[in-house]
């Protein structure tokens, strides 16, 4: 009972540390003069401080170090409660929204999915648009991760929750001997690379509010836009080629920007054989999906299906969720091979979501191991990547995380099915859930949104983002009897 009590005492500092978030928005209805919006903002930032600072100084006799258990317990407890506390504003401000809705959206943007239950988002008042996309780029690289950093200030330790949090079976590869100067140093890469992507869009040709808010979600992976039609709003080959660029540096693990950025440099990407892997295989199906789009007679020309498929096809496979045409009217082949993707491309320790490429190569390197043994029973194989040997015991968290995943799709499109939902819908709405990639197929399509969903389907759906941004063990393995065991 007392470290379920530490847990509660850290989660209120972690609330109040949050509240700090509605700076940005109050900032907003100051600038644009919107005295509602300030009020309301305000409000929102009061209440979930002194939620936060309730539950810090009812608990404050049990302020300690958490256990590897009790950091899971935190990490989910915060991604369920952060949004809860968001969606006050939004409650506030949008009328006839339920709390259903509210949550879905909120959860969407904390878990940078960027699927959306909202319509009219360019009628939306900027401080609420400014705060949906915050939400996406504060929860980009992990609210535990700017907890990491935090809260050894506050006297509680934050190696449990990085290593509950941090993406990847790769969690112990520090960059800094200390995990709160590895959490900062991951921000600063963050929040550096976020304002060059504003500057740039800027310079596209967005006005202010549309950079910030499109830096936000492109470095967020998430894919929120202030416009109902998304990045086809501007129709402009430049802000699409320059969100290119910066959904590509996010879907590389941050830690490698860091790296490069110290090493000054660039050799530093070519030795990450993730990156390597995501980035090429993302650029080739580009130019693959624009010969099969010219091929089928979609775009009269191969430039015209190049710049089409190259801006879709990033922005699904990174997990960002853009559009800039209803790709859903592409021959099947496209799309499901873009959703395919984004399952898979993400690199670990980057803002994407879905299995992770580095996964994907374990489990490419040992089905070769497989293939030599049957061939050379008594011979030693160590499997390498990029140059080092990965363990056994990565392996076999690889195969068994990779089983939870396949079995958690098929369970959630099942529930979907039985709610009422077509096949192509349900299956797409739970890959883009668990996957954190945004929009899927059928009613859900870039040309929709998650709006026409029922409430029990919102909440399977919103499930879903929560397993897949916590990478499923995160969240599983508290309905476990072992984790409850003394």
């Amino acid at each position: 009972m007392g470290r379920t009590l530490t847990v509660i005492n850290a989660l209120g500092l972690l609330l109040v540390v949050f509240s700090a978030a509605y700076v940005i928005p109050v900032a907003t209805s100051l600038i644009y003069s919107d005295t509602t919006m300030l009020l309301d903002f305000l409000l929102a930032m009061v209440w979930t401080a002194a939620a936060g600072m309730l539950m810090w100084m009812l608990t404050r006799r049990y302020k300690g170090e958490l256990s590897i258990r009790h950091g899971y317990l935190l990490v989910v407890a915060m991604w369920t409660a952060m949004p809860a506390f968001a969606t006050i504003p939004l409650l506030m401000m949008i009328p006839g929204l339920s709390f259903t809705d509210a949550y879905f959206e909120t959860m969407s943007g904390m878990t940078t999915t960027g699927a959306t239950v909202l319509v009219g988002l360019d009628n939306l008042p900027p401080a609420i648009n400014i705060w949906r996309h915050e939400l996406q780029w504060v929860g980009g690289l992990g609210v535990i991760v700017l907890a990491v950093a935090v809260l050894p200030l506050l006297g509680i330790g934050g190696r449990q929750l990085f290593k509950a949090e941090t993406p990847g079976p790769m969690k112990d590869t520090a960059l800094t001997p200390r995990i709160a100067d590895t959490a900062r140093n991951l921000w600063i890469v963050y929040v550096a690379i976020t304002v060059a992507c504003i500057a740039t869009l800027k310079w596209a040709g967005m006005d202010w509010l549309d950079a910030i808010c499109h830096a936000f979600s492109a470095m967020g992976l998430g894919g929120f836009s202030t416009h109902d039609s998304s990045v086809g709003y501007f129709n402009s080959p430049l802000i699409e080629f320059v969100l290119i660029v910066f959904m590509l540096f996010a879907v590389v693990n941050f830690a490698t920007h860091f790296l490069a950025w110290r090493g000054k440099s660039l050799r530093v990407y070519l030795r990450d054989a993730e990156a390597v892997a995501s980035v090429g295989l993302i650029l080739l199906s580009c130019v693959g999906i624009a010969l099969f789009l010219w091929w089928q007679n979609v775009y009269p020309d191969f430039w015209t299906a190049l710049r089409h498929a190259s801006f879709n096809l990033v922005s699904i496979a990174t997990d960002s969720g853009y559009a800039s045409v209803d790709f859903a009217q592409w021959p099947i082949f496209a799309p499901m091979w873009m959703l395919f993707l984004g399952c898979i491309c993400a690199s670990s320790g980057s803002t994407g979501g879905g299995i992770k490429m580095i996964r994907t190569l374990v489990l490419v390197k040992q089905a070769g191991r497989e293939f030599v043994k049957l061939l050379h029973p008594a011979a030693v194989n160590p499997m390498k990547i990029g140059g080092q040997v990965v363990a056994n015991n990565i392996v076999f968290a690889v195969l068994g995380f990779i089983f939870l995943y396949f079995m958690t799709i098929a369970t959630l499109t099942f529930v979907l099915l039985i709610s009422g939902m077509d096949f192509i819908s349900g299956f797409t709405a739970v890959l883009a859930s668990v996957n954190n990639i945004g929009p899927g197929l059928g009613t859900v399509g870039p040309a929709g949104n998650f709006a026409g969903l029922t409430d029990f389907q919102t909440w399977i759906c919103t499930f879903g983002m929560l397993v897949g941004r916590l990478e499923i063990f995160t969240v599983l393995i508290l309905f476990t009897p072992h984790f409850w065991r003394r």
